[in-house]
């Protein structure tokens, strides 16, 4: 028989960036976020990663491939129609702009930023476009044939089809080193939150941004891996030792019980339905610079709910540091609505 607890598991809430993220390759980066949802992180290995990410294409779980982008400067000798046809088919997920002189040698070329999934969309949609092809090919030599799972063979047996196209892939410090205006739009990073539920719903409803999260449909909580117990995160309202945080003990604990006791009849996604938002969760959150700065605006307010500033504040001083050429501080005109 299990012992019966008197006390929740609980925890305080966190936020960070995933500074190791950046060092990963985009295979490795999808695997890492995409094991976040089913807490399987000891199943990580460098050499399945790529099997990961073909099972994904191959499923349909396309946006655990919204979690790796790619930046690429593109010259066209002739733009129309490949620049045209290419913003007709724009995806979530993707940023151009037309590069300064400064920037390129006074050459006419584009910046594009897009996720694996944005450009694996793009190709299905228009496969004779040239710009969407050679990016495919880049990604093909560059990342893997994964990246365009059933079509890999066709682009590479054709990829001298569009001479009127160049595409050069960039490195991550040749992102840092852009101008501050493209930066913002061509620099994405992820963070990592170990929040309740009730703050996490406020989170994705940011719908330029890709989000995986740890799922209750699939974590059992009843397993050692989770010490057979129900995770809470600590709520700020009630000071540890008061009758409210009594209370608030008593109502977690009696849904944990209720979850482990429909769990010995019924499935996951029947025993969730019990417990509460106060319920612990980690979330992975991947955005531009400027949509972080969005973000921010909005959540470190006064106005924010304070579950949500007690973890954004401090987050947004990390940014800082990482990024001291922006404040994410948006600051509006005066009137502005």
């Amino acid at each position: 028989m299990k012992k019966k607890y008197d006390k929740p598991v609980v925890i305080s809430p966190s936020a960070h960036i995933m500074t190791e993220f950046d060092n990963l390759d985009p295979a490795r980066q999808i695997e890492l976020c995409g094991r976040v949802c089913y807490k399987s992180e000891d199943g990580i290995t460098p050499e399945l990663a790529a099997g990961f990410c073909r099972a994904m294409a191959k499923h349909r779980h396309n946006f655990v491939l919204e979690m790796a982008v790619k930046s690429f400067v593109v010259r066209v000798s002739h733009h129309q129609p490949f620049i045209s046809g290419l913003i007709e088919t724009q995806p979530k997920y993707l940023q151009i702009d037309w590069l300064p002189s400064e920037v390129c040698d006074n050459q006419p070329q584009y910046l594009i930023t897009g996720s694996i999934r944005a450009f694996r969309e793009m190709l299905m949609t228009i496969l004779e476009n040239g710009v969407i092809a050679e990016i495919a090919v880049n990604l093909i030599e560059t990342v893997g044939s994964w990246t365009m799972n059933g079509l890999a063979d066709f682009l590479m047996d054709n990829e001298n089809y569009f001479p009127l196209v160049s595409v050069r892939s960039l490195s991550l410090a040749e992102v840092d080193n852009l101008p501050s205006y493209l930066r913002l739009r061509h620099r994405y990073v992820a963070a990592r939150f170990i929040v309740n539920r009730a703050v996490t719903h406020e989170i994705v409803r940011h719908r330029p941004c890709s989000f995986l999260q740890e799922s209750q449909r699939y974590c059992r909580y009843s397993e050692g891996k989770f010490g057979e117990r129900v995770t809470f995160i600590k709520p700020m309202f009630f000071n540890e030792g008061s009758e409210e945080y009594r209370v608030w003990e008593e109502s977690v604990l009696a849904s944990e019980r209720a979850y482990m006791k429909i769990l010995k009849t019924s499935s996951l996604q029947a025993a969730r339905t019990v417990l509460p938002n106060s319920c612990k969760t980690e979330l992975i959150m991947f955005a531009n610079l400027a949509e972080w700065e969005h973000f921010f605006h909005l959540h470190c307010s006064q106005a924010a709910e304070p579950s949500m500033r007690e973890v954004t504040i401090p987050l947004r001083e990390e940014f800082r540091k990482k990024f001291p050429q922006h404040s994410f501080d948006r600051r509006m005109p005066d009137g502005w609505v």
